[in-house]
Protein backbone atom coordinates (compact mmCIF):
# COMPACT_ATOMS: atom_id res chain seq x y z
CA UNK A 1 0.00 0.00 0.00
CA UNK A 2 1.02 3.91 -0.82
CA UNK A 3 2.43 6.02 1.78
CA UNK A 4 0.08 8.62 0.36
CA UNK A 5 -2.52 6.30 0.42
CA UNK A 6 -2.07 5.77 4.08
CA UNK A 7 -1.81 9.27 4.83
CA UNK A 8 -4.61 10.30 3.22
CA UNK A 9 -6.29 7.70 5.50
CA UNK A 10 -4.71 8.26 8.65
CA UNK A 11 -5.61 12.00 8.37
CA UNK A 12 -9.47 11.30 7.14
CA UNK A 13 -9.50 9.13 10.35
CA UNK A 14 -8.66 11.57 12.98
CA UNK A 15 -10.59 14.35 11.26
CA UNK A 16 -14.01 11.85 10.98
CA UNK A 17 -13.85 9.62 13.99
CA UNK A 18 -11.48 11.27 15.86
CA UNK A 19 -13.20 14.93 15.58
CA UNK A 20 -10.12 16.77 15.86
CA UNK A 21 -9.93 20.06 14.23
CA UNK A 22 -8.75 21.48 11.64
CA UNK A 23 -5.68 23.16 12.58
CA UNK A 24 -4.51 19.77 14.17
CA UNK A 25 -5.62 18.28 10.87
CA UNK A 26 -3.13 20.72 9.19
CA UNK A 27 -0.30 20.20 11.26
CA UNK A 28 -0.32 16.55 11.23
CA UNK A 29 -0.68 16.65 7.11
CA UNK A 30 2.20 19.14 6.99
CA UNK A 31 4.26 16.49 9.13
CA UNK A 32 3.39 13.33 7.99
CA UNK A 33 3.80 14.91 3.51
CA UNK A 34 7.27 15.60 4.63
CA UNK A 35 7.82 12.52 6.11
CA UNK A 36 6.91 11.39 2.97
CA UNK A 37 8.59 13.78 0.96
CA UNK A 38 12.15 12.14 2.49
CA UNK A 39 11.47 8.51 2.00
CA UNK A 40 10.66 9.48 -1.55
CA UNK A 41 13.90 10.55 -2.14
CA UNK A 42 15.47 6.99 -0.64
CA UNK A 43 13.43 5.39 -3.20
CA UNK A 44 10.45 4.30 -0.34
CA UNK A 45 6.80 4.75 -1.28
CA UNK A 46 5.55 1.74 -0.12
CA UNK A 47 4.34 1.52 3.17
CA UNK A 48 5.84 -2.18 3.77
CA UNK A 49 9.16 -1.03 3.29
CA UNK A 50 9.68 1.97 5.94
CA UNK A 51 12.34 0.14 8.08
CA UNK A 52 13.50 1.34 11.81
CA UNK A 53 16.43 2.67 10.08
CA UNK A 54 14.55 4.69 7.76
CA UNK A 55 12.63 6.46 10.74
CA UNK A 56 16.22 7.00 12.47
CA UNK A 57 17.98 7.88 9.38
CA UNK A 58 14.76 10.81 9.01
CA UNK A 59 15.84 11.84 13.48
CA UNK A 60 19.28 12.63 11.85
CA UNK A 61 18.16 14.24 8.71
CA UNK A 62 15.70 16.87 11.31
CA UNK A 63 18.32 16.79 13.53
CA UNK A 64 20.76 18.20 11.39
CA UNK A 65 18.43 20.30 8.72
CA UNK A 66 18.80 24.34 9.16
CA UNK A 67 15.43 26.26 8.51
CA UNK A 68 14.80 29.80 7.99
CA UNK A 69 15.33 31.55 11.74
CA UNK A 70 12.19 33.99 13.34
CA UNK A 71 14.03 37.35 11.60
CA UNK A 72 14.21 35.68 8.33
CA UNK A 73 17.72 36.75 8.07
CA UNK A 74 19.56 33.80 9.09
CA UNK A 75 19.39 30.30 9.54
CA UNK A 76 19.05 27.61 12.08
CA UNK A 77 18.90 24.34 13.15
CA UNK A 78 14.97 22.92 14.24
CA UNK A 79 14.73 22.93 17.81
CA UNK A 80 14.14 19.10 19.97
CA UNK A 81 10.40 19.96 21.03
CA UNK A 82 9.76 20.69 16.86
CA UNK A 83 11.20 17.41 16.08
CA UNK A 84 9.50 15.75 18.56
CA UNK A 85 5.92 17.15 17.01
CA UNK A 86 7.15 15.23 13.72
CA UNK A 87 7.60 11.92 15.76
CA UNK A 88 4.61 12.47 17.66
CA UNK A 89 2.62 12.48 13.89
CA UNK A 90 4.37 9.46 13.20
CA UNK A 91 4.04 7.91 15.90
CA UNK A 92 0.55 7.69 16.07
CA UNK A 93 0.39 7.22 12.45
CA UNK A 94 2.11 3.91 12.68
CA UNK A 95 -0.50 3.23 15.95
CA UNK A 96 -3.42 4.01 13.38
CA UNK A 97 -1.59 1.49 10.73
CA UNK A 98 -0.83 -1.49 13.49
CA UNK A 99 -4.75 -0.83 14.48
CA UNK A 100 -5.77 -1.57 11.05
CA UNK A 101 -3.40 -4.84 10.28
CA UNK A 102 -1.26 -2.91 7.99
CA UNK A 103 2.08 -4.08 7.95
CA UNK A 104 4.50 -0.79 8.51
CA UNK A 105 7.05 -0.45 11.36
CA UNK A 106 5.85 -0.63 15.07
CA UNK A 107 4.88 2.60 16.99
CA UNK A 108 6.72 0.95 20.03
CA UNK A 109 10.37 1.96 18.49
CA UNK A 110 10.01 5.83 18.44
CA UNK A 111 11.54 7.19 21.12
CA UNK A 112 11.17 10.97 21.66
CA UNK A 113 13.81 13.59 21.77
CA UNK A 114 14.92 14.64 25.03
CA UNK A 115 14.23 17.97 25.49
CA UNK A 116 16.12 20.70 28.32
CA UNK A 117 13.33 21.45 31.44
CA UNK A 118 11.04 24.38 30.24
CA UNK A 119 11.50 27.40 31.66
CA UNK A 120 8.74 29.48 32.76
CA UNK A 121 8.77 33.19 32.94
CA UNK A 122 6.09 35.10 35.28
CA UNK A 123 5.23 38.51 36.20
CA UNK A 124 5.22 39.62 39.36
CA UNK A 125 2.63 41.16 41.42
CA UNK A 126 4.38 44.78 40.68
CA UNK A 127 4.70 44.26 36.95
CA UNK A 128 1.00 42.86 37.10
CA UNK A 129 -0.50 45.99 38.53
CA UNK A 130 1.64 48.47 36.10
CA UNK A 131 -0.03 46.31 33.21
CA UNK A 132 -3.32 46.15 33.79
CA UNK A 133 -3.10 50.12 35.12
CA UNK A 134 -1.16 50.98 32.02
CA UNK A 135 -4.16 51.52 29.12
CA UNK A 136 -6.26 53.01 31.73
CA UNK A 137 -4.56 56.37 31.86
CA UNK A 138 -4.54 56.44 28.29
CA UNK A 139 -8.45 56.64 28.57
CA UNK A 140 -10.25 59.83 26.87
CA UNK A 141 -13.15 60.16 24.24
CA UNK A 142 -10.45 60.75 21.63
CA UNK A 143 -9.41 56.93 21.98
CA UNK A 144 -12.12 54.38 22.77
CA UNK A 145 -10.70 51.02 21.87
CA UNK A 146 -8.30 51.56 25.00
CA UNK A 147 -11.54 50.41 26.68
CA UNK A 148 -10.71 46.87 24.25
CA UNK A 149 -7.41 47.17 24.85
CA UNK A 150 -8.43 46.89 28.81
CA UNK A 151 -10.79 44.42 28.79
CA UNK A 152 -8.18 41.98 26.70
CA UNK A 153 -5.79 42.27 29.29
CA UNK A 154 -7.81 42.08 32.00
CA UNK A 155 -9.34 38.96 30.51
CA UNK A 156 -6.12 37.41 29.71
CA UNK A 157 -5.00 37.51 33.32
CA UNK A 158 -8.51 37.09 34.86
CA UNK A 159 -8.93 33.40 32.81
CA UNK A 160 -5.67 32.29 31.91
CA UNK A 161 -6.39 32.03 28.28
CA UNK A 162 -4.38 31.17 25.68
CA UNK A 163 -4.68 34.29 22.99
CA UNK A 164 -5.91 31.54 20.16
CA UNK A 165 -9.00 31.13 22.59
CA UNK A 166 -9.66 34.79 23.54
CA UNK A 167 -10.03 35.71 19.99
CA UNK A 168 -12.62 32.70 19.14
CA UNK A 169 -14.89 34.33 22.02
CA UNK A 170 -18.38 35.28 21.00
CA UNK A 171 -19.45 38.43 21.39
CA UNK A 172 -22.87 37.43 23.12
CA UNK A 173 -21.70 36.06 26.00
CA UNK A 174 -24.01 36.22 28.71
CA UNK A 175 -22.13 39.06 31.22
CA UNK A 176 -24.59 38.01 34.33
CA UNK A 177 -22.40 35.34 35.47
CA UNK A 178 -18.93 35.25 36.16
CA UNK A 179 -18.05 32.15 34.19
CA UNK A 180 -18.01 31.94 30.21
CA UNK A 181 -17.96 28.65 28.21
CA UNK A 182 -14.49 28.27 26.26
CA UNK A 183 -13.57 25.85 23.41
CA UNK A 184 -9.53 24.83 23.73
CA UNK A 185 -7.26 22.43 22.18
CA UNK A 186 -8.43 19.08 20.96
CA UNK A 187 -12.19 21.09 20.87
CA UNK A 188 -12.69 20.29 24.18
CA UNK A 189 -15.28 23.08 26.60
CA UNK A 190 -14.35 24.37 29.84
CA UNK A 191 -15.77 26.88 32.02
CA UNK A 192 -13.21 29.80 32.65
CA UNK A 193 -14.22 31.67 35.17
CA UNK A 194 -14.39 36.15 35.35
CA UNK A 195 -13.05 38.47 38.16
CA UNK A 196 -15.43 41.30 38.75
CA UNK A 197 -12.69 43.94 37.49
CA UNK A 198 -12.41 41.76 34.31
CA UNK A 199 -16.01 41.48 33.87
CA UNK A 200 -16.65 45.13 34.38
CA UNK A 201 -13.78 46.19 31.72
CA UNK A 202 -16.06 43.74 29.00
CA UNK A 203 -18.87 45.49 30.40
CA UNK A 204 -17.52 49.04 29.47
CA UNK A 205 -16.11 48.41 26.64
CA UNK A 206 -19.63 46.77 25.07
CA UNK A 207 -20.70 49.64 25.75
CA UNK A 208 -18.51 52.20 23.90
CA UNK A 209 -18.78 52.28 20.00
CA UNK A 210 -15.32 51.53 18.36
CA UNK A 211 -14.65 54.23 15.17
CA UNK A 212 -18.53 55.33 15.66
CA UNK A 213 -19.57 52.16 15.54
CA UNK A 214 -21.34 49.64 17.70
CA UNK A 215 -19.74 45.65 17.37
CA UNK A 216 -20.78 44.26 14.43
CA UNK A 217 -18.67 40.78 14.38
CA UNK A 218 -19.94 38.08 16.21
CA UNK A 219 -16.27 38.15 17.91
CA UNK A 220 -15.76 39.43 21.25
CA UNK A 221 -12.71 40.35 19.72
CA UNK A 222 -12.45 41.41 16.03
CA UNK A 223 -9.05 40.91 16.25
CA UNK A 224 -6.03 38.35 15.53
CA UNK A 225 -3.80 36.51 18.07
CA UNK A 226 -0.74 38.74 16.38
CA UNK A 227 -2.81 41.85 17.15
CA UNK A 228 -3.91 40.83 20.89
CA UNK A 229 0.29 40.27 20.96
CA UNK A 230 1.30 43.77 19.79
CA UNK A 231 -1.14 44.55 22.33
CA UNK A 232 0.06 43.60 25.27
CA UNK A 233 3.59 44.48 24.36
CA UNK A 234 2.60 48.03 23.82
CA UNK A 235 1.23 48.19 27.41
CA UNK A 236 4.19 46.27 28.84
CA UNK A 237 6.27 48.86 27.48
CA UNK A 238 4.13 52.20 28.71
CA UNK A 239 4.32 50.10 32.16
CA UNK A 240 8.06 50.28 32.30
CA UNK A 241 8.49 46.21 31.90
CA UNK A 242 12.03 45.44 31.40
CA UNK A 243 10.89 41.76 30.40
CA UNK A 244 9.42 40.49 27.08
CA UNK A 245 5.80 40.46 28.06
CA UNK A 246 3.21 38.37 25.96
CA UNK A 247 -0.23 37.11 26.26
CA UNK A 248 1.51 33.48 27.09
CA UNK A 249 3.46 34.88 30.12
CA UNK A 250 0.47 36.27 31.66
CA UNK A 251 -0.94 32.50 31.25
CA UNK A 252 1.85 31.70 33.00
CA UNK A 253 1.01 34.32 35.78
CA UNK A 254 -2.45 33.20 36.39
CA UNK A 255 -1.57 29.77 36.86
CA UNK A 256 1.29 30.62 39.23
CA UNK A 257 -0.87 33.12 40.81
CA UNK A 258 -3.25 30.34 41.74
CA UNK A 259 -0.49 27.70 43.05
CA UNK A 260 0.77 30.42 45.12
CA UNK A 261 -2.47 31.54 46.60
CA UNK A 262 -3.12 27.77 47.80
CA UNK A 263 -4.80 26.48 45.01
CA UNK A 264 -4.48 22.63 44.65
CA UNK A 265 -3.07 21.88 40.77
CA UNK A 266 -5.62 19.60 39.97
CA UNK A 267 -8.15 22.69 39.79
CA UNK A 268 -5.45 24.74 37.81
CA UNK A 269 -5.18 21.69 35.54
CA UNK A 270 -8.66 22.03 35.02
CA UNK A 271 -8.81 26.09 34.54
CA UNK A 272 -5.58 25.95 32.04
CA UNK A 273 -7.37 23.36 30.00
CA UNK A 274 -4.27 20.77 30.11
CA UNK A 275 -5.13 17.13 28.84
CA UNK A 276 -2.65 16.16 31.15
CA UNK A 277 -1.54 16.94 34.42
CA UNK A 278 2.21 17.13 33.58
CA UNK A 279 2.02 19.98 31.86
CA UNK A 280 0.22 22.05 34.65
CA UNK A 281 3.72 20.53 36.56
CA UNK A 282 5.62 22.38 35.40
CA UNK A 283 4.30 25.45 37.34
CA UNK A 284 5.63 23.85 41.22
CA UNK A 285 9.10 24.59 40.28
CA UNK A 286 8.13 28.72 40.55
CA UNK A 287 5.99 27.40 43.34
CA UNK A 288 8.73 25.68 44.93
CA UNK A 289 11.13 28.29 44.86
CA UNK A 290 8.70 30.67 46.37
CA UNK A 291 8.37 28.23 49.02
CA UNK A 292 11.88 27.91 49.32
CA UNK A 293 11.97 31.88 50.17
CA UNK A 294 9.80 31.41 52.82
CA UNK A 295 11.58 28.97 54.29
CA UNK A 296 14.82 30.49 54.36
CA UNK A 297 12.93 34.25 55.73
CA UNK A 298 10.84 32.80 58.27
CA UNK A 299 12.51 29.33 59.65
CA UNK A 300 14.68 30.39 62.40
CA UNK A 301 16.54 28.57 65.12
CA UNK A 302 14.89 28.67 68.39
CA UNK A 303 16.28 31.30 70.82
CA UNK A 304 17.62 29.24 73.96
Amino acid sequence: MSINDCIRNFLEYIEIEKGRSLKTIENYSRYLYFFEKYLYSKGIKDIKDIKRQDIRDFRMFLNRKKTTGFDKSQEEYIGKKTQNYYLISIRSFLKFLQKNEITAVSPETIDLAKIPERHISFMTDFELNALLNAPKSKINSKNPEKYRDIAIIELLFSTGLRVSELCSLSNDIDLTQNEISVRGKGNKVRVVFITDDAMMSVKEYLAISLDGKKITNDKLFPVTPRTIERIVKKYSIIAGISKKVTPHILRHSFATNLLRNGADIRSVQAMLGHANIATTQIYTHVTDSHLKNIHKSFHKKPIV
